[in-house]
């Protein structure tokens, strides 16, 4: 996800970051790759979201979040601006049926007028860029068997092509959305899903995806030693949206 306030998508996304986030395709390693449910994955429809970002030590933020639809792929666009920093991170994927398959990424940053700039191409990218790795999480979390006894393995590539390795598990957890951020009010099971750093066991990353819009998170909290270091949380909704900025 952006990559300037947080090193939760550097380190933690698996889309914050994550995403994460974030699988059972053939460019992926997984410890568990049984489909609980073999049939194909909820259709992806764009969408445009605010999070609120809350970083320790750092002004609030918000995160604008769109998913576009390009005709023969996907665009994942996130990015944020505060009086001090700014950044941007987005990907371009396609679909064939249940895998996902990354073709370009890019990030940029400024912290303080000063920053940098990445950009990933396919042939750079073996597995999944990190942003593509959020959008194939959410839309695979709860199909697999992947537990807290039992996680299964993610890979992909950090903003300057980088292996990165968690592990995750997902539960389900129902509940009312109260129709305040342009949903129906209706009851639903958010997707929790758990990541650990491999390298890192003591970072924790916790995102709650809504089931039936792939990419859209719900919150996310990332806790590191047990203390909660980054949350994010979804204020505004916009189905059918996702005009490419």
């Amino acid at each position: 996800m952006v990559n300037v306030l947080v090193r939760l998508p550097g380190r933690a996304l698996a889309g914050l970051g994550l995403s994460f986030a974030v699988l059972c395709s053939s460019d992926i390693a997984l410890a568990a790759n049984t489909l609980k449910d073999p049939q194909l994955f909820e259709a992806p429809r764009p969408f445009e979201a605010q999070y609120r970002l809350e970083v320790r030590g750092w002004p609030g933020a918000t995160i604008t979040h769109r998913l576009s639809n390009e005709g023969n792929h996907w665009l994942s666009d996130m990015r944020f601006s505060v009086t001090v920093a700014r950044g941007q991170e987005f990907s371009r994927f396609s679909l064939n049926d249940n895998d996902t398959h990354a073709l370009l990424y890019s990030s940029s940053y400024s912290l303080l007028g000063v920053g940098d700039s990445y950009q990933l191409s396919e042939r750079d990218i073996p597995t999944l860029d990190r942003q593509t790795a959020l959008f194939d999480l959410s839309r695979r979390a709860g199909h697999e068997n992947c537990t807290e006894s039992a996680p299964c393995d993610i890979e992909f590539v950090d903003h300057k092509g980088r292996d990165e390795h968690f592990q995750y598990y997902v539960d389900k957890q129902r509940i009312t959305d109260p129709g305040s951020i342009g949903m129906s009010g209706d009851e639903f099971e958010a997707l929790n899903v758990s990541l650990i750093d491999v390298e890192k066991p003591d970072r924790l990353l916790q995102i709650r995806f809504h089931p039936d819009w792939p990419g859209l998170i719900l919150s996310v909290v990332y806790q590191k030693e047990g203390s909660r270091e980054t949350q994010l949380t979804l204020t505004n909704f916009q189905p059918n949206g996702g005009a490419t900025p």
